[in-house]
């Protein structure tokens, strides 16, 4: 896309939806980093179902670790790689006990540090609270990026670099949203509604989207 084209997408997309937000479920930093850390390979639909379990139960680091292995287990068993994630989540609230005085760390270093909190998580945490302006790139996104023309990129980190280079510094915050929810109801990765999409005119894949190169994150 043309940095002209590149505007007209993001003023329309803002034009649709001026505030986007994440789908997940959440009440404060801490539950937000457990649902992020829970929705790898998982639906926000299917994360959203589990966490209104175990939120109910524990939604501070300290009722967390009070809950236990077994128990938090059990309340997330329905999503996918539930046995590992609960690892996580105990462990990730147990360091934010120790070592951050029971406060989720809202900076990329420390938030990168938690078990089961890789780049993709920490970019969305800091992110939707306001505090950097990242792009977290999913499948979604990735994908997403490659069909509009947007990023080549090979990895999701290059495609990462690529959009921040790309993207205007007045949509650089919500754009991780955007183009995340346009990959999920619009640009699906089987049959795109080209037809329904409101920035098919700019386009350069549009009735045609071919398959993305290189290796889409998870």
């Amino acid at each position: 896309m043309t940095p002209s084209q590149i505007r007209k997408l993001f003023e329309r997309f803002e034009a649709a939806d001026p505030a986007p937000k994440t789908e997940l479920n959440y009440t404060s930093p801490y539950t937000l980093v457990v649902a992020v850390a829970l929705s790898a390979q998982a639906t926000d639909v299917s994360v959203n179902k589990a966490t209104a379990r175990l939120f109910a139960l524990a939604d501070t680091p300290a009722a967390m670790v009070a809950l236990g292995l077994e128990r938090i287990t059990e309340e997330i068993r329905t999503i996918g790689l539930f046995r590992n994630k609960a690892k996580n989540v105990l462990a990730l609230s147990q360091i934010v006990l120790d070592r951050h005085g029971g406060e989720v760390p809202l900076n990329r270093e420390d938030l990168q540090a938690l078990p089961g909190v890789g780049r993709k998580t920490a970019s969305v945490v800091l992110n939707e609270l306001g505090i950097e302006p990242a792009v977290a790139v999913d499948t979604h996104v990735f994908r997403v990026a490659h069909r509009l023309g947007l990023a080549d990129g090979k990895t999701p980190d290059a495609v990462e670099r690529q959009l921040k280079a790309v993207i205007p510094a007045r949509w650089l915050q919500r754009a991780h949203h955007w183009l995340i929810l346009h990959g999920r109801y619009v640009c699906v990765a089987r049959n795109p509604r080209c037809a329904a999409c409101p920035v098919a005119d700019l386009c350069p894949s549009r009735a045609v989207a071919p398959p993305t190169r290189g290796k889409a994150p998870v």
